[in-house]
């Protein structure tokens, strides 16, 4: 009968839910402090106060950036938020329960403690239980680590965050919420940390980390030499060390980051893709191999019938369809599984509408991956239905080229065989196997599955299936769905060790007759092979791969389980969004790394602009103002207009490297320009407010050179980018010159800032081709191993 209604309400009331407050997702009052106490802006309050101390008020035009960055970050994180709430929702876990003597679906989180559930394969456990009647197989390799299914009957206890793979059972829950086990694990890996980051976020928190060091001590040395041996006023020798600390801070690369993924996460969403982790888009973008299943990806979910065919080494006279037919009606109502498989002959059984016969069930033995057959004991009889090759064992070639027929077609092909005695209760059976018939299964072929796998292929994803089925009727419906060396095929049951696996991921297309613990197996030996490897798929076989894949997609139309073991999942199952998700990744990784690049401009100009004016014992050259106006329409401006831009390039490299290649000649152009301007502006004693005006203006020359550089090629959108800013700039500079310190510049000045700006273009230039020079060559595997050598032969570092 389960709990009566008021019984629910007595245990709501005592909070005896399933609800959890422990959650990898950040609260409202989480993502406001994320992005209003930060160490950055700690620093910027600082730099206010003393800009106000010393009444600089017009250096204070970075606050309004500052105070719109916060803003922004909240308000995208915010709105990111309340999609994936809204998208997890409708892909929230579900149980079945009996109340009131009557079964209901509800959400996991609306269980009571004592509440009594229905489980069965595919589910996963929501809460701590105790079995009441039935019996189960289930796998804890999520909470345990190890893959062998247990079987669970009345009595036993069921541990949450396992899952069922196969039978059906009735259970009381023990612990809810916060007090079941995993619960608790979670709360523990918690409070570890966030776990491991992507290349991007964590090298963009290396290069913060680090600047939030050394900005300090730079500060101090800074305003001390001007103070103390320039004999520089109070007010310049704080305005001068806040321009050299404010051009130091990336203070708009982490809010750009933030509201990339965050737009990418709200476009994914209104694809029906929900991302249970916004860092899993670098990822996807980065995969270079996709491990599939054939079953819900290549073809679509559901499975049916096609055709019974009695085996001609059947040795019952009396066997027909009509009598095949029956006999698999009987097997299918007792039977405790209701995976694809038996669902299809449950399905076939009704629409053809064929009567039980009158047999008497002794035991039953439900399906499991590991044995890959099923069976029913009945007085009359035992029976075993399932992959031929594991029924049949040695004698599988008596009935191999009666398989092999369909096979050849893509269809899949079940054996239905009469064992002897088994009163041992044997994983295997004891007595003689007499095949019976055949149960013909196809599953269509997506519509879209041709298209996007030659997407991938012109992308340079190499793809891996990786079935349970026949590894001829898998590679028979690869090819037909366009897989590249779909002709590459081999039985996973004939790879006895991992060292057979890592050899045969690079000789195999095609994986069949894979057993779970395999397919982590495979997806681990492509990651020791350097690959960045996706793994796809929608039943409980496939959890143990998506949890060691580097990024895991769910079908949502599979089990509760792999959704939610899963980081990305396919509200609508069409596989056909695979594509846009690979692109959305790249758009989101490229535009960050190519924008990042303007960032990184002025920490590099300000830091070196800054040990240039410490060992010159010169007065830092610009102010704040003119720091936030380059930043401004430079840096700022362009880095998020172009991060909005398509881009489909495959992502390749170290992403700091990638960053620095393409920052630093424009980094070293901008102090060498400068400081040379600098330099003869003190030889002809040109006035400091000229100097710094000339200064802003080469800052500004040289930055509209690399927004050109990683520009190209250019299209409508770049080249609006670029001239909005530049007109940007002028009427600042024009109209705003007084807020912003640009004065009106003597006629030296001006020539000096004309012949250092054609210097600096051509400096650009050559650093530029330096650099990549450079890079090629030590990118070069033959160059970096002479190298290694040398420094082995000379002991250079000894």
């Amino acid at each position: 009968m389960g709990l009566t209604s008021e019984e629910v309400r007595e245990r709501i009331d005592n909070g005896q839910t399933n609800h959890t407050d422990i959650s990898t997702q950040k609260t409202v009052g989480q993502i406001v402090k994320s992005n209003l106490l930060t160490y950055f802006n700690l620093i910027f309050l600082i730099l206010t106060v003393l800009l106000c101390i010393v009444g600089s008020f017009r250096n204070l035009t970075f606050l309004p950036v500052i105070i719109g960055n916060t803003v922004i970050g909240i308000f995208q994180e915010l709105r990111a938020k309340k999609t994936l709430d809204k998208m997890s929702m409708l892909n929230a876990p579900h149980s079945i329960v009996v109340r009131d003597g009557e079964q209901q679906q509800i959400q996991s989180e609306e269980l009571v403690k004592d509440d009594i559930i229905i489980l069965s394969a595919g589910n996963q456990i929501c809460a701590d239980a105790t079995v009441l009647s039935g019996s189960i197989s289930v796998n804890e390799a999520l909470l345990t680590g190890e893959s062998d299914e247990i079987k669970k009957k009345s009595g036993d206890r069921l541990m949450s965050g396992s899952f069922v793979v196969s039978g059906q059972c009735y259970a009381k829950l023990d612990k809810v919420g916060n007090e079941s086990y995993i619960s608790q694990l979670t709360a523990q890996a918690k409070a570890m940390g966030d776990g491991e980051q992507s290349e991007m976020i964590r090298y963009i928190n290396k290069l913060v980390k680090w600047v939030g060091i050394i900005i300090i001590p730079v500060g101090i040395i800074l305003f001390c030499q001007a103070y103390i041996m320039n004999g520089e006023t109070f007010k310049k020798s704080v305005v001068s060390m806040v321009a050299a600390v404010l051009g130091m801070i990336p203070e708009g690369l982490y809010l750009l980051t933030t509201v990339a993924l965050a737009l990418s996460t709200i476009r994914l969403a209104k694809k029906q893709v929900l991302l249970h982790d916004m860092k899993s888009i670098e990822t996807l973008a980065r995969v270079d191999v996709l491990c599939v299943d054939k079953t819900g990806t290549i073809t679509e979910p559901g499975m049916q019938v096609t055709e019974l065919v009695i085996s001609g080494r059947c040795g019952d006279a009396e066997m027909d369809k009509r009598a095949f037919a029956h006999l698999l009606a009987d097997y299918s109502a007792v039977i405790e599984d209701n995976n694809a498989t038996m669902e299809a002959i449950r399905a076939y059984v009704a629409k053809n509408e064929i009567e039980k016969g009158s047999r008497t069930l002794l035991k039953t033995q439900p399906f499991t991956s590991a044995n890959k057959y099923s069976k029913v004991s009945f007085v009359e009889g035992d029976y075993m239905l399932g992959a031929p090759e594991f029924i049949m064992k040695d004698r599988y070639e008596e009935i191999s080229e009666e398989i092999e027929e369909y096979q050849s077609k893509g269809y899949r092909v079940l054996l239905m065989a009469e064992s002897g005695d088994d009163s041992t209760g044997s994983v295997r059976p004891l007595g003689g196997i007499s095949p019976i018939g055949y149960i013909v299964l196809s599953n269509p072929i997506r519509e879209n599955a041709e298209s996007t796998f030659t997407y991938f292929k012109e992308q340079g994803v190499a793809i891996k299936v990786i079935s349970g089925d026949n590894p001829a009727t898998v590679s028979e419906v690869a090819k037909r769905a366009g897989i590249d060396g779909a002709e590459n095929y081999v039985d996973a049951s004939t790879l006895a060790s991992e060292k057979d696996i890592t050899e045969a991921v690079d000789k195999y297309t095609v994986f069949g007759r894979v057993t779970p613990k395999q397919k982590q197996l495979i997806v681990r030996a492509l990651q020791k092979q350097k690959h960045t490897v996706a793994m796809t798929g929608d039943g409980v076989n496939d959890i143990l791969a998506m949890k060691d894949a580097d990024c895991s997609i769910a079908m949502a139309s599979g089990s509760e389980a792999a959704a939610q073991a899963a980081q990305t999942v396919l509200l609508d199952s069409d596989f056909g969004r695979m594509p846009y998700v690979v692109f959305e990744g790249r758009q989101v990784v490229n535009n960050i790394q190519r924008s990042a690049s303007l960032f990184l401009v002025k920490n590099i100009f300000s830091l070196l602009m800054a040990i240039f004016s410490a060992i010159f014992a010169i007065t830092y050259p610009l102010e704040p103002s003119q720091i936030s106006l380059i930043s401004m329409f430079t840096i700022g401006l362009p880095g998020f207009l172009l991060a909005l831009e398509p881009n489909r390039n495959r992502i390749e490299g170290n992403f700091m490297v990638n960053v620095m290649l393409k920052a630093l000649p424009a980094g070293l152009t901008d102090v060498l320009s400068v400081g040379a301007l600098v330099i003869c502006g003190q030889v002809f004693n040109l006035p400091s407010e000229d100097i710094a005006t000339a200064g802003t203006m080469l800052l500004a020359v040289v930055g509209f050179m690399i927004i050109i550089k990683i520009s190209h090629p250019f299209n409508k959108m770049k080249y609006g980018v670029l001239l909005i800013n530049i007109i940007g700039l002028l009427f600042c500079g024009l109209f705003l010159g007084r807020l912003f310190a640009i004065e009106s510049i003597s006629n030296i000045c001006f020539l000096l800032m004309v012949v250092f700006a054609f210097a600096a273009e051509s400096m650009f230039r050559y650093l530029t081709l330096f650099v990549e020079k450079l890079s090629s060559f030590f990118g070069d595997e033959k160059n970096r191993r002479k190298i290694r050598r040398k420094i082995r032969k000379y002991n250079i570092f000894k």
